[in-house]
């Protein structure tokens, strides 16, 4: 293992993307195959929307305990071994040939998807300083958009040209590389880490000490908005481009294709504007103009050029808010109480994916997909409220404080948004 004074921070970065490409599309390739499940098993739009929600809760319930464990044991071990248990739980995709099999891989995958999830924003919160946590962020979560570039595509036409389950396989492989590098070139950092052993009533105490602050509650309730808005946007958008728009499968492919490369585009640029005027005023109107977008796409969406056009500017939007979201959620904690805020937040995010996601499928069928667009508007714009009127804007020296004493810094504390960096 590589000494964390003299590693690399850009092949750090590297082990991350990987991993972040690798995770993320495996759950992103979820929407787009849809269909093809659909035809393959002969299931309905309930049971396609509980494989989502299948996921998504099986990972917050991981994050929930694995984040506090990264905080006793180090983020690199939870890194290492999330990494292996999905690339191993992604190769046994290839053998889910009915519907029960393919629920157990996805409710496995979200084991690892929730040592993943966490650790990755808390690794970066510990190794790299608080100005650079937007920058760094950015970098990691692009790894997202690259698989809606490359990717989802591919992985589109080989669910259609010779089954869902060969998808999978496709990001096992990047998965095990990752898991390779952060093996050999990514270090423990260091960082004041929880000394005491994590039981199941000191990891209850932990959590109730760190949710007596309101501005931990909030940033929780921000992340729960943001995915249960995304789950209720997008997880039935390619079903209602096929059958009510008339895209073909291969433009769904093309349309995310798109939409990864505005995510590209977006989510470095996010972080590093940032680092320079503040996490808040990124954040808050991103996703002002997200719930605006959402709410009249279904109203203009006609063809696929108008589609591809509103899907762009959704995910550039969806980009741009990430990075600083995280580098926000993580300067309200100290080193060893990191990585349990940031489970708790994807735990909860996750529930809130899970959640949207049922709620899309319980009235798709019933009210179509105005109903889900109009639901995932009014997430983004209450998400946007939560966040100015309930997040600090932390300074460079009050989180520098924070870590040194051993607590978060207060709303008091926090400089408005012109003075942060």
């Amino acid at each position: 293992m590589a000494d964390s004074k003299t590693s690399n921070p850009y092949l750090i970065l590297f082990a991350l993307w990987l991993m972040m490409f690798s995770a993320s599309s495996q759950l992103i390739i979820m929407v787009p195959i849809l269909p093809e499940i659909a035809a393959t098993l002969g299931v309905n739009s309930f049971w396609q929307g509980m494989l989502l929600t299948a996921y998504a809760l099986s990972l917050g319930a991981s994050a929930l305990v694995t984040g506090p464990a990264s905080d006793r044991i180090g983020r690199r071990l939870i890194l290492l071994y999330g990494t292996t248990l999905m690339a191993v739980t992604l190769a046994l995709h290839t053998v889910a040939a009915n519907y029960v099999l393919l629920f157990s891989m996805r409710l496995l995958a979200g084991v690892g998807g929730g040592m993943l999830t966490s650790g990755s924003v808390a690794y970066v919160g510990d190794y790299f300083p608080y100005e650079q946590h937007g920058w760094a962020n950015g970098w990691v979560m692009s790894g997202t958009a690259f698989g809606q570039v490359a990717g989802i595509p591919i992985g589109k036409v080989l669910a259609t040209g010779f089954g869902y389950r060969w998808p999978f396989l496709m990001f096992a492989i990047p998965m095990a590389l990752s898991a390779v590098l952060i093996w050999r070139y990514v270090p423990q950092p260091d960082a004041d880490l929880d000394e005491k052993r994590l039981t199941p009533s000191r990891l209850v105490e932990k959590y109730q000490t760190v949710l007596r602050g309101t501005d931990a509650v909030n940033a929780v309730a921000s992340y729960f908005l943001m995915f249960a808005g995304f789950g209720l946007f997008t997880s039935f958008l390619p079903s209602w481009l096929e059958s009510a728009v008339g895209v073909s499968s291969y433009e769904i492919a093309l349309l995310f294709a798109i939409g990864g490369t505005a995510n590209i585009l977006a989510s470095p640029l996010g972080g590093r504007v940032s680092d320079e005027i503040g996490r808040k005023p990124i954040v808050v109107w991103a996703s002002l103009a997200l719930g605006l977008l959402m709410a009249v796409a279904p109203l203009y969406i006609t063809g696929f050029m108008i589609a591809a056009v509103l899907f762009f500017l959704a995910m550039a939007l969806i980009g741009i808010r990430v990075s600083p979201l995280q580098s926000l959620i993580t300067a309200l904690v100290p080193d060893r109480q990191r990585g349990l805020l940031m489970g708790l937040a994807a735990s909860v995010g996750q529930a809130g994916f899970g959640i949207g996601s049922f709620a899309a499928s319980a009235t798709y069928g019933a009210y179509g997909y105005l109903s889900n667009a109009a639901g995932g508007a009014l997430a983004m714009i209450a998400m946007a409220g939560l966040v100015y009127w309930g997040l600090p804007e932390p300074s460079l020296q009050a989180t520098d404080d924070a870590s040194t004493d051993g607590r978060a810094p207060t709303s008091s504390e926090s400089p408005s948004v012109a003075e942060a960096p």
